[in-house]
């Protein structure tokens, strides 16, 4: 006995597919989940350290150090052994007279001060980038070591002078030293034996600017951060955005690894759940256009792991991510009110897994509604840098709105040069989506509007073998863009579909009487049986599914053709039959093949298509002769059955007889005769 199972619905698989990779991408670090701010009482219970952690100092406190250490700038000297040795010697050259004897004095004396330092009496200076040289203190370097000294210990070079006499007075008071050594040329050998480097002065000047210790101060393990109801005060909103900082870096989490993983199973399981619901009351039919619902389910799950990887690798580059792109991606191939709820379950893994969230969130989620409104004005070439701006130009007041109300985060302009480089980004990231129209086998609006451009190659082969046809599509498509517009259907799906759905007839174009001069039962069809006729009339349909084929055009755009006449039958040639004495029973050939519309837009189209060819046997133009005329041929198409499949409703349809009503009498309005001038 075989045991049978119940099959998944597809709808589902796909759902399960989406699950697992989010669980695998998913940050595995514990979130903190205070929220707090300055000036504010903190509201939950006593919070004590974990952990030990450093308090780091706010960026205006590091702009504030790093100034200070480059207000001054401390020279850098290099000690020389050599001037020092060649001084010594060229003492025992010099001729002191009768005062030989202090040669040995002298040069001891010279050598101790020339170990303290000996530097130019002349100022030395730096380029106007490093500001003035300090007067406190120097650096040193002897030995391949550099070593900080106060400036008052070294010797300029007359202070070296005076310094040497003072000291040989002490043992000989009776001579004049000052005059012994201008003239034996003693002072002449005191040179510097500190020689200023600027190179080395400049980089020393360049490091101690940058580095600034990101730290000032320590919290232990078990010390109390801050009591409840404690008003947090700037002091204790740094110490929290600094122990927020390690937390987040999993060092505050020492629970089981397990419940991290069980947490995201349980918050991406709710994600999907939202996800699908969303589908399921916003158009449950993506779940039968397979297609369309894996592209959808692939746009997410795309934003969901960008948002855990640039949390992972490094949150603060989070304003750079475009996730604005994810509504035009969308907005392609989907009504708004798809896309709205799908970007906004998107968007939930940055509201619950960054530190900032509620920001991040409500930045990103007004962007991309206000894109959703302006890129169908600035989607064409250059004008989607315009629509970067204003996506800019949005995020920057959302980001100054929560830097008002929210004073313990200080103001980062590299943010806000990020949110630049991500509006920008999406401009650079779009033409990615004509990628998934192929991949996915879509039709976006651009190709839409692409296909309507009348100077393509198969509408201009229709204009030349069908004229009279492309005429009929030509009013067809501004017909239905007239009623698409009232029922709020896919106009651009509309216009292209009412230019393609006759194009079958190219093949044979001299069967249908709007390409020939005569008149109906003349011409082509003379001699000819009905039911022949008949069948040459129906052959556009599957001519036109093959032409389309042919030409690559799109699946939307072959229902169309497939639609158009639904299942209904030639009337001419049907009618025919029947008063020639035709078997009733036998009447297969006279109808079409087709399939009966589902959707608004084909209604709409087999509507106006009947409509505006049957308009042209009208004889009366009044309005009241338009209302019987429209009424009767939409009663025509819904008493032979349809529309029953089609999702459109009883208002629709009566909206669109009003305004096809409105276009017929503006189509066939009268005009004034031009009297003609008189003889003079």
């Amino acid at each position: 006995m075989r045991i049978s199972t119940p099959k998944i619905p597809r709808r589902v698989l796909p759902l399960v597919l989406v699950f697992a990779v989010l669980v695998v991408f998913m940050p595995r670090t514990a979130k903190f989940s205070y929220d707090y701010r300055k000036g504010s009482p903190w509201p939950y219970e006593t919070l004590v350290s974990q952990f030990d952690f450093p308090i780091l100092k706010t960026e205006e406190q590091m702009v504030a150090e790093r100034e200070q250490a480059g207000g001054g700038t401390i020279p850098y000297y290099r000690y020389s052994e050599e001037v020092v040795n060649n001084t010594v010697k060229s003492l025992q050259g010099l001729d002191l007279g009768k005062y030989g004897r202090l040669r040995p004095a002298i040069a001891s004396e010279i050598t101790e001060i020339y170990s303290k330092g000996v530097i130019s009496d002349a100022k030395v200076k730096l380029d106007r980038g490093y500001g003035s040289l300090s007067s406190d203190v120097i650096y040193i370097q002897r030995d391949k070591r550099a070593s900080q000294y106060p400036r008052s210990e070294v010797y300029k070079v007359s202070d070296a002078q005076n310094e040497l006499v003072a000291e040989i007075s002490r043992s000989n008071p009776d001579i004049n030293l000052d005059s012994l050594f201008k003239r034996s040329g003693v002072y002449d050998l005191i040179i510097p034996n500190l020689l200023f480097d600027r190179t080395m002065t400049e980089l020393s000047h360049a490091e101690s600017a940058d580095y600034v210790s990101p730290t000032s101060g320590y919290v232990s393990a078990e010390q109390k951060i801050v009591s409840k109801g404690e008003i947090v005060t700037p002091e204790i909103a740094q110490i929290l955005d600094s122990y927020k900082a390690e937390y987040n870096k999993v060092f505050g989490y020492d629970g089981p690894r397990i419940l991290l993983v069980l947490g995201d199973i349980l918050i991406a399981l709710a994600l999907v759940v939202i996800l699908y619901f969303c589908i399921y009351f916003t158009n449950r039919d993506l779940f039968k256009e397979r297609n369309r619902y894996y592209y959808l389910l692939t746009v997410f799950t795309i934003a969901a792991v960008a948002s855990f990887l640039v949390e992972r690798i490094s949150p603060s580059l989070v304003y750079l991510m475009p996730f604005t792109i994810t509504v035009l991606y969308l907005l392609a191939f989907f009504k708004k009110r798809v896309v709205l709820p799908v970007y906004m379950v998107s968007l939930l893994p940055l509201l619950i897994f960054s530190g900032n969230g509620v920001e991040l969130f409500f930045l990103f989620l007004t962007a991309g509604i206000v894109s959703m409104i302006t890129f169908k004005q600035f989607s064409r070439g250059w004008l989607q840098f315009v629509n970067a701006l204003v996506i800019f130009g949005v995020e920057v007041l959302v980001f100054f709105g929560f830097r008002l109300i929210d004073a313990g985060h200080s103001l980062v302009w590299v943010n806000v040069l990020f949110l630049f480089i991500g509006a920008l980004l999406t401009v650079a990231l779009y033409p990615v989506i004509y990628l998934f129209e192929r991949v996915f086998n879509l039709v976006s609006t651009n190709k839409l509007l692409e296909l309507t451009d009348t100077n393509n190659k198969l509408l201009q082969e229709l204009a030349s073998k069908a004229p009279g046809t492309f005429q009929h599509s030509l009013q067809v498509m501004n017909m239905a863009d007239a009623a698409g517009r009232s029922v709020h259907a896919n106009v651009p799906l509309l216009r292209a579909a009412a230019l393609y759905h006759d194009i079958g007839k190219m093949k044979n174009p001299g069967c249908f009487i709007e390409n020939t001069s005569n008149h109906a039962g003349s011409g082509y069809h003379d001699g000819k049986d009905p039911r022949e006729s008949a069948r040459d009339i129906i052959a556009h349909v599957t001519d036109g599914l093959a032409i389309a084929k042919a030409n690559n055009l799109p699946d939307e755009i072959a229902d169309f053709i497939l639609t158009h006449h639904g299942t209904s039958s030639t009337a001419y040639f049907y009618n025919q039959y029947l008063n020639m004495g035709g078997d009733p029973e036998n009447v297969d050939d006279f109808y079409y093949k087709g399939r009966k519309p589902r959707t608004k837009e084909e209604v709409i189209l087999m509507i106006c298509d009947s409509v505006e060819a049957a308009s042209r046997t009208l004889q009366e133009f009044s309005p009241e002769s338009f209302d019987r005329f429209v009424e009767s041929m939409v009663a025509g198409k819904d008493q032979s059955g349809q529309f029953e499949k089609a999702e459109i409703t009883i208002s629709e349809i009566n909206t669109v007889k009003s305004v096809l009503k409105t276009y017929l009498q503006q189509l066939y309005h009268e005009r004034i005769a031009y009297p003609e001038r008189e003889e003079a």
